[in-house]
């Protein structure tokens, strides 16, 4: 039996066999996906010995003079694979049941996520995906508020070539063959408020008609936090320069949720279908 593969070692045993410390190890999971560990029932982080290696392997190409950021992307499976954050994280997390909304319902309930962690979010790290240049203008005064008391604050959006320029968000340009100039997103990652929505436009609408997309949304810690990487990742290769003087401190671990909340989610998906079915009438 191969045995190489047996998921095993706990994130401290990791640190232990790479010399790697636990606090790195997160951070690094956290900015790149890297090593990305299976997760047991309760949450906790289990790595195989095939992870073992891969970290003494980075720590090798470190050596030989690469970045951190190549010596990862050159010796793993890149994190995002789509190039969609609405299809990797419905990959991550199959159990999210998509729904069929209207922009008016999306722009409720990004509203609703983006006032919340206003109001009470401590700290955190916030990306949002608008699609064109044209629909983040009504937003910007909104998201440039959220910046200032977040860690964080990035949105992707069609900038039509111009370089970005702001001083409180950090702009994301995407280019006109990116998968995410059909999505729509506001992540908000946050020990005491995480929350995530994502969003992906329906092909084939007609321009003069109420926009239909295809969506999921999370209260999950553990949801939110992969949102979150996802946005890091898809923005590390969008634009390479766009952590510099930004990068946060690595956030807490999160925690999964419990069964209660699960449930409160799933009443609320129920709430969300009858109500967009009245407000299209």
């Amino acid at each position: 039996m191969d045995t190489s593969s047996r998921v095993s070692l706990t994130i401290g045993d990791l640190a232990t066999r790479t010399g790697v410390p636990v606090a790195t190890l997160r951070s690094w999971e956290k900015r790149y996906g890297f090593p990305r560990p299976s997760r047991q029932p309760g949450g906790h982080r289990r790595y195989s010995e095939s992870d073992v290696d891969a970290v003494h392997a980075v720590l090798e190409r470190r050596r030989s003079g690469l970045s951190l950021a190549a010596a990862v992307q050159r010796g793993v499976e890149p994190p995002t694979r789509s190039g969609s954050l609405f299809a990797e994280l419905r990959r991550r997390h199959p159990v999210l049941r998509p729904q069929l909304l209207s922009r008016r319902t999306l722009v409720s309930m990004s509203h609703a996520i983006e006032d919340e962690c206003c109001a009470r979010a401590a700290d955190p790290v916030l990306f949002g995906g608008f699609q064109r240049e044209t629909f983040l203008r009504p937003s910007y005064a909104r998201w440039r508020e959220l910046a200032r008391t977040a860690r964080l604050t990035t949105v992707f959006v069609d900038l039509h070539g111009e370089a970005p320029a702001d001083e409180v968000l950090v702009e994301i340009p995407l280019p006109h063959e990116s998968p995410l100039q059909r999505e729509w997103f506001v992540v908000c990652d946050a020990a005491d408020l995480p929350a995530c929505l994502v969003a992906v436009e329906r092909p084939g609408q007609p321009a003069d008609g109420e926009r239909v997309f295809e969506a999921v949304w999370s209260v999950d810690p553990v949801v939110v936090r992969d949102a979150s990487t996802l946005c890091g990742a898809l923005a590390d290769e969008l634009r390479t320069d766009w952590r510099e003087g930004a990068d946060p401190e690595p956030l807490g671990e999160p925690v999964p949720a419990s069964d209660d909340l699960r449930r409160v989610s799933d009443l609320f998906d129920r709430m969300i279908d009858y109500l967009d079915a009245t407000a299209m009438r």
